[in-house]
């Protein structure tokens, strides 16, 4: 990445650092004694699935690198960064460029693109397998709060997930990205700029999805990535564990603490669009929180306090990572794939 890039984004993080500590709210009631206890779990969960993370895009990168390999720390470190400027970022936009241009000066724009997507596609794909665990999890162990409302909903999702996958295996199998820039040769105001943009660079388009239909043929890489990915999701549900138990809530179980961070979640991604997700996870948990223990919005606010400054310590070392150790990003890094360029 251009250095002034990378400084522009430092400099990014660190405003908008400021800005989400500013708007933490921090209850006046809080237990600090069970802070002191709790937290250090709290955050220290996220780094076992932030490691599962890394090593989830790492098999996809030295899948699509063409020979070269990424160092698992450095996925690590890139991982963490990427993560820190989607979260900073209105719909999780920073992530995505950030790890392409990180990569393309290595693997090539083509490849950087293609593994950034197939990432993202994973990730996502992980989402729905957690929510899908849900609802089987909630039918199981509340059957008895099961009521043809949610018998419907959570049908309705079944369904949705059913077709998430079939239309992702189709993505993986026939390629994604030229077939999704062409939507915008039909946009009002961008038909020309967008057939003239795919003209010139046809051939990067088809070696971009061509490198994304290559892990669909390496059945190893495919999976193991995805198995990390949703161990993540499931590891992740202990964080929600550490933070009921701290309140004091009794019998709290695993099934519980997974049915929390995954309607969380949900409603997280749900409205993506609020920066910080402000709001947005705090209605969330009150909601889950109600439905499971009959507890009021403030149990809701109070975990919503362990999980901001979790956050703020990950980010934190996320945008702190964005200048250390750029040089030695790859290992054996071939040189970038120049592609040929239409001159129609």
């Amino acid at each position: 990445m251009n250095p002034l890039f990378r400084n522009i984004l430092l400099v990014f993080g660190v405003v908008a650092l400021g800005v989400m500590c500013w708007l933490v709210d921090i209850p006046d009631n809080i237990s600090w004694e069970l802070a002191a206890v709790y937290l250090p779990a709290v955050i220290g969960i996220w780094g076992v699935v932030y490691c599962l993370n890394a090593y989830a895009a790492k098999v996809i990168i030295d899948t699509v690198a063409g020979g070269s390999r990424i160092p698992f720390w450095q996925s690590f470190k890139l991982t963490l960064s990427a993560f820190a400027y989607t979260f900073l970022t209105p719909f999780g936009f920073g992530g995505g460029p950030f790890r392409v241009l990180e990569l393309s000066r290595f693997i090539g724009m083509p490849r950087a693109i293609s593994s950034v997507t197939l990432y993202s596609l994973m990730h996502i794909l992980g989402h729905f397998m957690q929510w899908a665990t849900c609802v089987i999890v909630f039918i199981v162990v509340y059957t008895d709060k099961m009521t043809p409302f949610l018998w419907t909903l959570f049908g309705i999702y079944m369904a949705v997930f059913l077709t998430v996958v079939v239309v992702f295996n189709w993505f993986y199998t026939n390629g994604l990205l030229e077939r999704l820039f062409k939507i915008f040769f039909y946009v009002p105001g961008l038909k020309k700029w967008s057939r003239c943009l795919y003209a010139r660079n046809t051939d990067a388009f088809r070696l971009a999805d061509e490198n994304v239909m290559y892990l669909k043929q390496n059945p190893h890489a495919f999976w193991s990535s995805l198995v990390c990915e949703y161990a993540g999701r499931l590891i992740n549900a202990w964080e929600f564990w550490f933070i009921l138990t701290a309140f004091g809530l009794q019998h709290v179980t695993y099934a519980d603490a997974l049915l929390v961070i995954g309607f969380s979640s949900l409603v997280g991604n749900v409205l993506y669009v609020l920066p910080l997700q402000l709001g947005a996870r705090e209605g969330g948990l009150a909601v889950i929180l109600h439905i499971l223990y009959g507890t009021t919005a403030g149990v809701g606010i109070f975990a919503s306090f362990y999980t901001r400054v979790r956050e703020l310590f990950w980010v934190t070392i996320g945008v702190s990572l964005v200048k250390v150790a750029n040089k030695s990003l790859m290992k054996d890094a071939p040189a970038p794939i120049e592609v040929s360029v239409s001159k129609e």
